[in-house]
């Protein structure tokens, strides 16, 4: 098996990008992940906002029902990873 290479997912990027809608889009994703999965990623987006409004690690858990373990993953992608989250929560914003 090849080693993991974000570049040999670039089909799945490529058609989240040709997403034309939320219905397009939660069809997609609801045929394409479980809902753990879901969960997770909305989770984890959740808990990059809330972050990024200050609240502690304490406030963001008992709001979201995240790990300590999973606020610190994705604070450590805010701080040290390629500015995904931003990116997206600055287009949420707009």
């Amino acid at each position: 098996m090849e080693r993991f290479s974000i570049e040999n997912y670039d089909n799945i990027f490529e058609a989240v990008l040709k997403l034309e809608s939320i219905e397009d889009a939660r069809d997609f994703f609801e045929d394409v992940c479980t809902i753990k999965e879901l969960e997770a990623i909305s989770q984890r987006l959740d808990v990059a906002s809330m972050l990024g409004e200050g609240k502690n690690y304490q406030e963001i858990s008992r709001e979201t029902g995240a790990s300590t373990a999973t606020i610190s993953r994705v604070n450590k992608c805010l701080t040290y990873g390629k500015g995904g989250y931003a990116k997206v929560l600055d287009t949420i914003k707009e």
